[in-house]
């Protein structure tokens, strides 16, 4: 039996487009439909997490998820990515070694923020390196017609922010840009010590250039938001770390 996006607590945002807002940290996870593909934007904090979000995508989809996109080397964004072992990985270039040689930061991390260790530890055993690392725009045919375009527009949030640029099914219809916490709308911006303010407004002035003045803004955390307030964001980023 087929069932829709608003079944499974899921945010339709286009034909074939959608995403849901997970609990505990309110972290988006998104999910783009092709032609016997499905695109998953962002993994879940855990690995039953992950497991949970591959069978609501199968759901939806039909079929397996096929691609696996990556917005940034955070435990509640990449912790789930051994559910999708059988998908093609995308990320930015550099999150490789994050994941090779800063396993013990990412699991103390998630452990502070309230992840248990057993979970952590599971997810950062399972963590592989993406196979595809996107050092500056890739795109992705997910068939009939349908492409998607990831680009790396950090380093801000952390060093490696990758975009995920869904165009409208339609000439003229509004695209979808996937953001990572590069823009965040239910709090601040969170800037850890692994972001670099002083390249963030940049990020943000290149996401509104590839994504333009119509187009959705689907934030790491929070509701979607329009062009206006990423610029609102940028511009209090750059007062914030004392940059143009």
């Amino acid at each position: 039996m087929t069932v829709t996006w608003e079944e499974l607590g899921w945010e339709r945002l286009a034909p074939g487009v959608g995403r849901c807002r997970l609990p505990g940290w309110d972290c988006t996870v998104g999910l783009v439909l092709g032609a016997g593909t499905a695109l998953m934007v962002d993994a879940g904090s855990s690995p039953a997490e992950g497991e949970r979000l591959r069978t609501w995508a199968e759901q939806l989809a039909g079929h397996s998820v096929t691609h696996l996109a990556l917005t940034h080397p955070h435990f509640d964004h990449v912790f789930g990515a051994a559910a999708f072992a059988g998908a093609q990985t995308y990320a930015a270039v550099g999150i490789d070694a994050v994941f090779a040689y800063e396993r013990e930061e990412l699991r103390r991390d998630a452990v502070r923020h309230g992840l248990p260790a057993a979970d952590a530890d599971a997810a950062v055993t399972a963590l592989t390196a993406p196979r595809h690392l996107v050092s500056g725009e890739w795109t992705l045919d997910l068939g009939e017609g349908r492409q998607v375009l990831l680009a790396n527009v950090g380093p801000g949030h952390t060093a490696h922010d990758l975009a995920v640029l869904v165009p409208g099914p339609v000439s003229g219809a509004a695209e979808i840009v996937f953001c990572g916490d590069l823009v965040e709308e239910s709090g601040e911006p969170q800037a850890g010590p692994d972001a670099v303010p002083s390249r963030w407004p940049d990020a943000l002035d290149r996401l509104l250039a590839l994504g333009g003045e119509d187009a959705l803004y689907v934030p790491g955390h929070g509701a979607v938001v329009d062009a206006a307030f990423v610029r609102r964001q940028r511009d209090e980023l750059a007062a914030r770390f004392g940059v143009s």
